[in-house]
């Protein structure tokens, strides 16, 4: 009787102590050098999920992480998804992490001034996108809900942050949406005068203005040329057009033969807007372009400085001038510094 009670009293102290032990386990860092990222698999049951990171050495007491999670009521909690697990994380702070669904989030930048196949490219290479658009994506925009309307210009420039397995198409719907918020914000707080019809020529305006220069102190200046040719009758003349409108062609140098042949894009002979936008114009772009700076000038060309700005004539005979000015500068710098 006496052996069976010592017996008793070593098997509870024995319970107590893997107990212990278990309890201790969840509160000891996972064993990792360097940052894991593990996929909770959906469908797996939480017991799954614990011997595979206990197969990659994450995990040193499974049994223990479960029977917590069970009596807790959390393992049915936990979230499906790609997490990261950094060095020094415990068990117990994984599982709090799982069962709150804090997955890993992926980025991508969409670039100012990007036409909408540097996009898709862009898009094409990220591993963590889910691929799901043909090659120049010819029906991108029915899926959207815009059937007929040019994808280009139509996504803001901006970093999105997404969960790996988002499509590719979802993406350019959150991009749309956020260029659409931005465009109608602007339109409706535009400045009445602006020679514009509707948020679309608005668009299409920034666009150019997008290609034009990237010093924001210039922006405004540059939409307010551009409107003002627009609203005098004058031809817009602007190279970037040109550039958009020879695509492939285009193999860094405008040629004056370029300036003459006549197309759609080509604002050196015709009057008015291009039929789309020539890029992806900013919220910053868009918004100075809606409230473009009054200005009589009707030229500009790039400063002397050599900073990216530009010097702005109200007549021909201010950016022949100015013109001449720049080229004397170039003519002067030191002979391999190539001109900006």
């Amino acid at each position: 009787m006496r052996l069976v009670l010592v017996f008793c009293v070593l098997l509870a102290g024995a319970g107590g102590a893997a107990v212990w032990i278990g309890l201790r386990s969840l509160d000891e860092p996972v064993r990792l050098a360097a940052p894991l990222r593990f996929t909770v698999t959906p469908g797996y049951s939480f017991s799954r999920v614990a011997a595979e990171l206990a197969a990659q050495r994450v995990i040193a007491s499974p049994r223990a992480w479960v029977v917590f999670a069970r009596l807790k009521g959390l393992a049915p909690a936990v979230k499906a998804g790609e997490y990261e697990i950094q060095p020094g994380t415990t068990p117990r702070e994984l599982l709090t992490k799982m069962v709150n669904g804090q997955v890993l989030l992926h980025s991508i930048t969409i670039v100012d001034g990007w036409r909408v196949q540097d996009l898709f490219g862009a898009l094409r290479r990220n591993p963590d996108v889910a691929q799901t658009l043909a090659d120049g994506a010819p029906h991108l925009m029915e899926k959207l809900g815009l059937p007929g309307t040019d994808p280009e210009g139509q996504f803001l420039p901006e970093t999105y942050r997404f969960v790996k397995g988002t499509t590719d198409v979802e993406l350019l719907r959150q991009a749309h949406a956020a260029l659409d918020r931005e465009l109608q914000s602007a339109w409706m707080d535009r400045d009445q005068t602006l020679p514009l019809k509707d948020a679309r020529e608005l668009l299409i305006m920034a666009s150019i203005v997008e290609k034009e220069s990237g010093l924001p102190q210039e922006l405004a200046k540059i939409a307010g040329l551009y409107l003002h040719r627009l609203a005098i009758g004058m031809r817009l003349q602007a190279d970037p057009t040109v550039i958009y409108g020879l695509g492939n062609r285009y193999d860094g140098d405008i040629r004056t033969v370029d300036l003459h042949t006549d197309g759609p894009y080509n604002t050196y002979t015709r009057v008015g807007l291009p039929p789309t936008p020539i890029a992806l114009a900013s919220a910053a772009v868009i918004h100075a372009t809606a409230h473009a700076e009054k200005t009589d000038a009707i030229y500009f060309v790039a400063s002397p400085k050599g900073d990216g700005s530009h010097v702005f004539s109200a007549t021909l005979q201010q950016h022949n001038a100015a013109v001449a000015s720049y080229l004397a500068h170039q003519r002067q710098k030191p002979a391999g510094e190539g001109a900006r």
